[in-house]
């Protein structure tokens, strides 16, 4: 059982982050956000499978102006991404649930105590961003590009704010690598009791983003550490939830949906167990109660592995068994197993949804 490092509760719009709230994913739009159609559009995919925050880069003052409209009209709560130009958070401020800032790259003290003023006055969270290849000189003079540059940056700013008494805070602290992040994160965990936004920044394409993501992620989440998280991924917005949610699931913090318990494909399987995998997946992506499900090539393991799955298969040589909970409930021919399996994931899946209601 993973215990969590108990932190700070705050809110990002109606999203709680911190204390005993679920660990919620969430991604950043690519459109330039002045196109508010386009940015909208996006927000609504990204609601539609599942983001539970977005985030929206504000490199401008069209972008800055933008945020109203978009804010009366988004279904998800708006994280404003600010660099450099100090003056752009404090209209984002005005309308957005939290101000990400870059301490590396927002100015001097007077232009943060601007910031912190703004969001005291709506009550907003902000967002302290360090990310290793931006570090203030001080920090990268005297650390490098390292993470424990990255731990002083964090720490300095954290106090920097609390000086002027502001506290509802979340910290990230990201490298492109794994190791870096990790240990920056490990690092800083047990200093603070802020929530902590996960993620690698610049982590590559979805292939190596997935990788890195899952590694450096799954380490922290398993030592019960993050509170919210975001995969950085080159690719499809949609994939970014997609692989964070999975990333939840796997590491056991979270239970919704289908788990897929499969075997590697070898030398005894009696059926072709790729295309069959494949099929389940297609099929049971609506389902939202957790269910194990088991579609197993051959008797080695099968039988052993089913007797935990909700619903399992068992192939064999022409034929093969349906088991439920244990229990064969059916022997079928090869090519009838997996409609007859489909069928029962369903049942089962309505059996949990009434015994939820």
């Amino acid at each position: 059982m993973i215990k969590r490092y108990k932190t700070k509760q705050i809110h990002v719009g109606s999203v709680a982050i911190g204390g005993d709230a679920p660990i919620s994913v969430q991604s950043m739009t690519f459109t330039k956000t002045d196109d508010v159609k386009a940015t909208l559009d996006q927000i609504k995919r990204l609601h539609f499978v599942g983001a539970d925050i977005v985030r929206l880069a504000v490199p401008d003052k069209a972008a800055a102006l933008s945020l109203k409209e978009i804010c009366e009209q988004s279904s998800l709560p708006i994280v404003a991404d600010i660099h450099f130009n100090y003056k752009f958070a404090l209209i984002a401020a005005e309308v957005v649930d939290c101000i990400r800032i870059n301490p590396g790259n927002i100015g001097n003290k007077q232009r943060v105590a601007e910031i912190v003023k703004a969001c005291q006055q709506r009550n907003i969270p902000i967002r302290i961003g360090v990310n290793s290849g931006s570090l203030e000189k001080q920090f990268e003079n005297k650390y490098g590009q390292t993470p424990e540059g990255m731990i002083a940056s964090a720490e300095y700013n954290i106090k920097y704010l609390e000086d002027l008494g502001f506290t509802d805070i979340k910290v990230s602290l990201k490298a492109s690598d794994v190791q870096r992040t990790v240990a920056a994160y490990r690092g800083l965990r047990p200093k603070n009791h802020y929530p902590f936004h996960l993620g690698v920044t610049e982590a590559g394409t979805e292939f190596h983003s997935t990788i890195k993501s899952s590694i450096a992620l799954g380490s922290l989440l398993l030592d019960g550490i993050g509170d919210t998280m975001r995969i950085s991924m080159t690719g499809a917005l949609e994939k970014e939830i997609e692989v964070g949610k999975a990333i939840l699931k796997d590491a056991g913090l979270t239970k919704n949906g289908v788990n897929i318990i499969s075997c590697p494909t070898c030398g005894r399987i009696e059926a072709d167990l790729v295309t069959a995998v494949a099929e389940v997946e297609k099929r049971t992506k609506h389902i939202k109660v957790p269910l194990d499900l088991s579609v197993m090539g051959c008797v080695v393991n099968a039988l052993g592995e089913a007797k935990s799955a909700d619903v399992a298969i068992a192939y064999g040589k022409g034929s093969g068994l349906i088991i439920k909970k244990g229990e064969t409930i059916a022997k079928l021919p090869t090519e009838e197993l997996l409609e007859r399996f489909l069928i029962e994931v369903e049942l089962e899946a309505k059996k949990q949804e009434d015994e939820y209601k």
